[in-house]
């Protein structure tokens, strides 16, 4: 749990979302550089081939583990890894597109199919996009995107996870934090004009929901689940997404390596092995709640489920009503 200070600094939000914050933590870290030997390791990674995802995928290279890199564009990622000479023969490419069932049911098939056993998936892939669009399932980009895939990953490769005990995060973000799950009106059809930045605060907010819910339906196949949240990152997401945010701030956003520091921890660490079912922060489990008000109750849960379930078996994933 986190200390008086921290909680202070968590308060302050620049002061714990900040580059300020994650190198005030990590000195109260056993293993701040996790000196970890990853060899035989196998981490799926979705929206690897950038920013906190990418420097994700270089930090579990790096200590001997074979990701699995998860791309729309399988070109970019063969270049991403043909400049990692060195560790070029630890990386593989899973070509998906998580907005696309198909894409994502292929994606599982084949991977089904090799039947070899992952120690982790790392739901990393979203957007935040500006104007509305939809999926080529015609559903709303920002949810097919950032919920709805990651939960037919996710169940979809439950076979190959409780092989070995495996691991599961996903990656959010503390924009959630202002906003309650929204199940009445969550792709904005009923709103005048599109808002991005609401868009992606509510899946968010659906991420960490979700991860609860599947932290109670993995656990009996010894699979963890868990969500966590970068901070403020440097990245080239949050440059064209937020481009005011990040003149304002940019000074003081951690790396894409700092920000994925827990996603990694969790997916690897010995010292979190057991842990489910929460949302973390620079390794610390933080509260899902922070502003009145923004508690969902039990069942706009089960309404959000009944979507996610709808999107995989190929139903249109329509919102309470």
């Amino acid at each position: 749990m986190p200390s008086i200070v921290d909680r202070l600094a968590e308060a302050t939000v620049v002061f714990s979302y900040g580059r300020a914050g994650y190198h005030r933590r990590r000195k109260t870290w056993a293993d701040p550089d996790l000196a970890l030997d990853l060899s035989g390791r196998r981490i799926l990674v979705t929206g690897g081939t950038s920013g906190v995802g990418l420097a994700l995928c270089d930090m579990l290279t790096d200590r001997g583990a074979h990701v699995l890199v998860g791309a729309r564009n399988r070109a970019k990622a063969e270049r991403l890894i043909a400049e990692r000479s060195d560790s070029a023969g630890q990386w593989s490419i899973v070509e998906v597109d998580v907005s696309s069932r198909a894409s994502v049911r292929a994606a599982v098939d084949a991977l089904v199919a090799e039947g070899r056993p992952l120690d982790a998936l790392v739901n990393n892939a979203g957007v935040m996009i500006h104007e509305r669009a939809r999926s080529v399932d015609d559903v709303e980009l920002t949810w097919a995107t950032n919920v709805f895939g990651g939960w037919g990953l996710t169940l979809g490769l439950r076979p190959l996870l409780a092989d070995g005990g495996g691991r599961v995060v996903h990656v959010t973000s503390g924009g959630m934090y202002a906003h309650k799950l929204d199940v009445d009106d969550p792709y904005q059809e009923a709103a005048s004009s599109w808002d991005g930045v609401k868009a992606y605060a509510q899946t968010k907010r659906a991420q960490v929901v979700l991860n609860e819910i599947l932290a109670e339906r993995l656990a009996g196949d010894g699979i963890t689940s868990n969500a966590m949240h970068p901070g403020w990152a440097n990245t080239p997401g949050v440059e064209d997404a937020l481009p005011r945010f990040y003149r304002l701030l940019e000074n003081q956003l951690r790396t894409p390596a700092e920000g994925a520091d827990t996603a990694a921890w969790l997916a690897v660490s010995p010292e979190c092995a057991s842990e489910t079912g929460q949302l973390w922060l620079d390794r610390v489990s933080r509260s899902t709640y922070v502003v009145p008000g923004t508690r969902e109750s039990d069942d706009d849960r089960r309404v959000l489920v009944r979507m996610c379930e709808a999107w995989w078996a190929g139903e249109h994933p329509a919102p309470r009503g």
